[in-house]
This record gives C-alpha cells, structure tokens and sequence, in this order.
C-alpha cells in the first residue's frame, strides 16, 4: 500500500503541473511567455528546441546544460528543453547528442522570464566522441536539500520539460509554468507479469536452478520512463538482473589457456536493506577478444519499417544505431537487409564490409508505412541467412522493431515456436526493441530467448553506440551457450534464501544436467551477475515451508562443511567453432564460504551491483525488502562509482 500511494501522489505532481503548463509551445507561437513562479533560489530559466542542423528533425535525446553548473536537462519528445534554477547574468549553455559536434551558447538570464535559445547540431560522423548525458556530481557533495524518493518519505518528481517539483503529500512547492508538456504515450505496451519468488528452506528445497540472462533491455526501457517521460516505469517493466547486467564490473576474465571460457568470481557481504541477512554475489566474465580477432560475421538486419515505426524515435533511431554498426563492419563482414510491412522484401543481397556506401544507402531509403507482418519477415530473414550461411563466420539475424506484430501469426506463443525451429540451422537471433507506446516487450524478450540470443533496447544513440561498437563482440559472438547455473545449500549454515531476479529464467533442478534443455548465451567480453538473500542459520526469519519430514535428518549437524553456504555448479556448451557448440555440456564447480563483512567493506563490484539491485527492486515495488530505499541506494552507488570510463553509472547516479 505504501508504494502504491507514493505512486498516486506523483501521478497528482504531474497532474499539477500539467495544469501550471499554461506557456504555448515554443515552436508554435510567437505570443510573449508568462512570467514564472520562481521557487526559492532559482533566479531565471532557458527555453528552446535543439534540431538536426540539417534535417531541422528534433534531437529528442540531445542533452542542455549550464556550463560550471549542475544544471543540465534532455530534450523532449519534440526536441523541446527547458532549464530551471539557472544563475542570472551571463551563462554559457551547452546542447550536445552523440554524433553530433557539440553546440555552445552564450545567453543573459533575468529572473522575470524564460530566455528562448534554440540550438542545431552539426553531424559529426567520422569524429564520434563520447557525450556524457549528465552534469557531472560531486560525489563528495551531501545530497540536494529537495528529499529523494524513498518507499517512506516524500518524492521528487521531474516533469517533461525538466522542471522540479518537490512534493510530499498533498504539499506542493511552486513551481515555474513550463511549455505544453507531450502527452503521455497510448498505454499498448505489453509486459508479461513479474512473479517474486519468495524465500525457500534450504532444508526444504536445498538446490536452486536457473539460466543466465545477458540482457538488458529492462535497464534501458525503465531509464526511458525516468529521464526521458518523467513517470514511473510499470512494475512488470523492471527485470532486476537486467539492471545489474547493464553494467560492467571489471572483473577479472580467465587466462589465455585457462580451461573454461569465462571465470566465475563470488562474494558475500551484508544485506543493506536486513542487516540479519546476507547477499552472495556469483558472477561470470567472459572471455574478451579484440574486435581484429573475432570470426567474421555474416548478419541480416531484419529491420521494421510499419506505419507504426515513423515516431522519431523509432526509424529514424534505428538508421543511426545501424549507421554505428555499419560503420563497425570490416572487410570479411557481410550484411543483407530485409524489411517488412504489410508484406515483406529483401532491399539488399548479401553486400560486404568494403562497400559501406551501398548498404548505407540502402539503410537510408527506408520509409515507414503499411502494417505489421512480422512473421513473415522472420521466414523471409531465415530464408536469406539460410542461403548466405557461412560456416566460417558468425551467423545471425538482428530484427528492431517496436514488437507490433499485427498481420499473420502474432502470438508468443506461435511466434517462439517458429523461431525455435529455426535456430536450428544455426543462425542465431538477436532483438533491438524501439520507441515507445506500443513497445512488445514480452514478445521481443522470447524471441531472443527462444533465438539463442540477446535482447536489447535502444533509447537513444548512446545506448546504440554501446551495444555496436563498445560491445561490438558481446553483442555478435557467443562464446558460450546454454549455460546453467545451480546453486546447493548447506543448511547447516543457511536457513533460508531467495535467487534475487531470474524470476523468468528458473529451470527445473533435472534440467540442469539436461543437454537438451535450451539456456542462455555468453558472448564475448560480457559479464553475468546474479545476487542471493540468504538467512543464516539460527536467525528466526519467518519462511513457508512444508512440516517436518518423517524419514529424512531434518537438523544437519554443525559440522558438516562448516564455513560453506554453498555449492555453486555451471554447465555450458562450449564454441568449436564460429557459430558452432558442443553437444555436450561442460561442468564448473566452486565453493562459497560465509563471510560477515559489511556492504561497505565490500567490493566496489559488490556494492555497485547491490545499489542497482535495490534500486530497482523499489521501482519494482518489491515487498520482499521492506527496509530498502532510494536514499540508502543513492548513497551505496556514489561509494563505487569507481573510475566510470564511459559515464553509465554516473548516468545511473543522475537517475536516482
């Protein structure tokens, strides 16, 4: 009840400020602007829309901030902006978006109005440079005075246009009238349930089974909700494992001749949300090989270009995120392309890496329109992979789309069992999922799964850049498939536990030694993380379980194993070659002994993956952690921001 209203009164925030949007739009009409309500210590605030320079198309991802300042914003779903609390005088603003030269801008602010200043980026695609999308913290600096959302206090909800409102029940600070906001997408979007699995009795249910999950499309999806349409992302929405796999933890890979393709790495550390708890941190890294090294690959984009896909954050998004990969391709690649509406075509045979111009221009005569037959441009993609099947080179199909299957076979259900048959042939399948309003979320993440392959969403260029060119080898090259893990408890030292996420991903105990069983894929240089709750035993935590057994030793003795919480065993199929496993599944085998360290006497690894982890079980409106909250998460994450090369957890850090 508790997050439900909180979630109530920043629906109320927003309908609030909805009803203060009384300024007209910027692009639309030339009538002056109202003065603002100028909350407490904001002296002035900056308007504009930030466009292509040579498209005029809004830039909806494009970032705005005050030079020397932490004020900063993204633009809007019209590439519209709007700064608050912005120093009067003379200040400097900068607009920036990946793939374009950054824009900088001098201005005069007053505090009696909102100073209009519009930028148009210039492309800059031969010089790609990172763009951080938020305003460098101090991460020494105490928190902002305006309280953070807590599951027990109050919320500070962002609209739209950037603007801050601080609210705790029905009391409401002023706030500045902003530009009309955008409404809300068409709720059509389709999550499939997330059930929590509760605590177990080790003593019950001793053995715990599941498969990996390299995705992490969920990270990208619920920041869509955060940064760029300022709401609350849907319950169903969040996948925990998705939020900790959205990042990389620098771990160590194995050796150049270790046996196994990846190394296994665990920790234990308190509980943050119950001290009388622990979390067991088990993680995978796979091994990274440079981009030179990697087996050629032979890809189909399998690209939806429906009446559907014209949203600017759709099409448009998906050529520059294919423009990225395209640019990536090397000489021994190849590229086909097929598309799909109402019917579905090849616009491209198979062309190679040496001639980026021809595919690029093919990329860029797409048009959206007509209706959504996905399936048949799934056969069509199999069909023409088929044909152009290398057995020297990596083998894959990569459909974007935003999921909207509407013309011939559109259920889960039959739609996984098509791509299952089809995997067969050894051509595996990967999802980028696109724009917002009627996103398919649980149809895109089976078929990747049921494709042996990864699922990814793109919010924006940046997202783009890092699962094409940062994660170019991850993303095509599996170096492993199939891989299970299964964890055994001893109960003499654990009273219980709960697999933390993986809610979709648990298997039946059997299925781990069966090579039968489909699992998920580890590509290259990708990390795996999966966290434990473990009561130890002794603590009188209440957890359902069945009557005491007759036959069996109910109290193991103290003894046995002592130290060891458990038994962590993988099984995975080995490459043999490019695109080529084993039939036969490996096995790997470690122990976990107890450790009572504190979650600051952890790792940075361990914290950062535990401060994603409660951060995203609030959003998940967990009632498992009832001691969790933002501020406690906000707090952990600033601890182990680390060195953040490419900006992604100090981005995390701005979405808190």
């Amino acid at each position: 009840m508790r997050r439900l209203s909180l979630r109530s009164a920043l629906a109320l925030g927003l309908t609030l400020l909805v009803a203060l949007a009384v300024a007209p739009d910027l692009r639309a009409s030339n009538n002056p602007t109202p003065a603002p309500l100028v909350a407490p210590g904001v002296t002035g605030s900056i308007a504009g829309v930030v466009t292509d320079a040579k498209t005029g198309q809004p830039l909806i991802h494009a970032s705005v901030s005050i030079e020397g300042t932490e004020v900063s914003t993204q633009a809007g779903n019209r590439g519209q902006y709007v700064l608050v609390g912005v120093p009067a005088g003379r200040v400097t603003v900068q607009a920036t978006s990946y793939g374009y030269a950054a824009n900088t801008q001098a201005i005069q602010v007053n505090g009696d109005g909102i100073a209009r200043l519009d930028f148009a980026l210039t492309p800059d695609r031969q010089a790609i440079t990172e763009v951080r999308e938020e305003a460098e913290y101090d991460m020494a600096a105490p928190l902002s005075p305006s309280p953070a959302m807590t599951t027990r206090g109050a919320m500070r909800a962002r609209s739209p246009m950037g603007q801050v409102a601080t609210f705790s029940g029905a009391a409401m600070s002023p706030v500045s009238p902003t530009p009309r906001m955008d409404p809300l997408p068409v709720d059509r979007e389709g999550y499939a349930a997330v059930e929590e699995v509760g605590f177990r009795r080790a003593s019950d249910a001793p053995l715990s089974t599941f498969s990996i999950d390299v995705d992490r499309a969920s990270y990208a999806n619920a920041r869509r909700f955060l940064m760029r349409e300022n709401r609350l992302p849907v319950p169903d929405a969040v996948r925990v494992e998705e939020f900790v796999n959205a990042f990389d933890y620098d771990l160590g890979g194995p050796g150049d001749r270790a046996r196994h393709p990846f190394a296994v790495h665990t920790e234990v550390a308190e509980a943050p949300w119950n001290a009388d708890h622990q979390l067991v941190r088990i993680a995978l890294q796979g091994r990274r090989i440079d981009t030179e090294d990697l087996q050629p690959a032979n890809l189909v984009f399998l690209l939806d270009v429906s009446g559907s896909m014209s949203a600017p954050d759709k099409l448009p998004l998906l050529k520059d995120a294919f423009r990225l990969l395209i640019r990536e391709m090397r000489p021994e690649d190849h590229v086909s392309i097929v598309v799909y509406a109402g019917a579905s075509g090849l616009v491209l045979e198979p062309t190679p890496g040496t001639e980026k111009d021809k595919i690029l221009d093919a990329l860029d005569r797409l048009r959206a329109g007509g209706s959504t037959a996905g399936a048949e441009g799934i056969q069509l993609a199999y069909q023409t992979a088929r044909r152009t099947f290398n057995r020297n080179a990596t083998n894959r199909v990569i459909l974007a789309t935003d999921g909207d299957f509407n013309v011939g076979m559109s259920s889960d259900g039959e739609m996984k069992r098509l791509i299952e048959r089809e995997r067969e042939s050894g051509v595996f399948l990967s999802v980028l999922g696109f724009g917002t309003g009627n996103l398919q979320d649980s149809k895109m993440e089976t078929l990747a799964n049921a494709g042996n392959g990864n699922y990814a969403y793109i919010d924006s260029a940046r997202e783009a850049e890092r699962v094409f060119v940062r994660e170019f080898g991850g993303t095509l090259v599996a170096i492993a498939k199939d891989v299970k893990i299964q964890v055994e408890f001893n109960p003499a030292e654990v009273a219980g536990y709960r697999l933390i996420g993986y809610e979709n991903r648990t298997l039946r105990n059997e299925e781990f030694n069966d090579d039968t069983r489909d699992a998920g894929e580890l590509g290259a240089g990708h990390t795996v993380t999966a966290l434990y709750e473990v009561v130890p035993h002794g603590v009188d935590t209440p957890i359902p379980g069945t009557d005491g057994l007759k036959y069996q030793q109910v109290e193991p003795t103290r003894d046995a194993h002592r130290g060891e919480l458990m038994t962590v065993k993988l099984r995975y199929k080995p490459a043999t070659g490019p695109g080529t496993f084993s039939d036969t599944s490996q096995l790997l085998s470690t122990t976990v002994q107890s450790d009572d360290s504190t979650i600051e006497e952890s790792s940075e690894a361990m914290r950062w993956a535990t401060a994603v982890t409660e951060a995203a079980l609030i959003l998940q409106e967990t009632e498992l952690a009832p001691g969790a909250s933002l501020d406690q998460a906000l707090a952990l994450a600033r601890t182990a921001r680390g060195a953040d090369t490419h900006g992604d957890r100090a981005e995390f850090i701005r979405m808190i």
